[in-house]
């Protein structure tokens, strides 16, 4: 099982820029001024990044363990099943072919659902950080004067590909929320993968040229 990768900022990125594109300043005579922030810079220094972090790897890890006991089941009933199949009638030998298949479709039904449910709890757990990021951005940008303020997160597709370093807000958003800048790496996102486990190759009826055997 592929270990999930904490931020998936490409959803902040979409979630912040539709605010932050409709925050013009109130006066149609006031200069253009254009600013810019990271949002996965600035994220990843905030107090919250770390909580939220440890609260998603603790939801992957509960995800990964009725992963791997769910296969654990299915593997050991489909040794039960080999070792007896020479001696199953054919009706009993389909029988337990079926509830292996059966076995083996809930098993990939619960990955898709657990990678679904993942994903919902790294948006719950972004959200207020991203509310209070947004609050703080608009803040910024009123208290500064900037008419506009762009998302050049480079982890996702950066709505900015070109502006002066005056225009990056990003401490100054930090410093608001009481956060000193430093140097930490953005955190790298990607799409929250759940679990996977290896699974014994899918069951299927065997053609058996003798017929079921009845007792008379």
């Amino acid at each position: 099982m592929n270990l999930v990768k904490i931020f998936r900022l490409t959803l902040a990125a979409a979630l912040l820029t539709a605010g932050t594109l409709a925050a013009a300043s109130a006066q149609a005579q006031a200069p253009l001024k254009i600013g810019y922030t990271d949002v996965q810079y600035v994220l990843a220094q905030m107090p919250e990044s770390k909580q939220i972090e440890s609260d998603l790897k603790a939801y992957n890890t509960q995800l990964e363990s009725q992963l791997k006991s769910k296969a654990a089941e299915l593997e050991t009933k489909y040794k039960t099943y080999q070792q007896g199949e020479a001696t199953m009638t054919d009706i009993v030998k389909a029988d337990k072919q079926k509830e292996l298949q059966s076995m083996q479709q809930s098993i990939q039904e619960f990955q898709r659902s657990a990678e679904q449910s993942l994903q919902q709890k790294q948006q719950t757990l972004l959200k207020p950080a991203l509310d209070k990021l947004q609050k703080n951005i608009d803040l910024v940008a009123n208290e500064n004067g900037y008419t506009y303020v762009f998302n050049s997160d480079g982890g996702g597709s950066p709505l900015l590909l070109h502006a002066p370093k005056e225009g990056d807000i990003s401490d100054l958003v930090l410093k608001k929320m009481g956060v000193t800048p430093g140097a930490a790496a953005p955190v790298k996102s990607g799409p929250a993968v759940a679990p996977t486990t290896t699974t014994p190759a899918p069951i299927t009826p065997a053609t058996n040229k003798s017929k079921t055997k009845t007792k008379k």
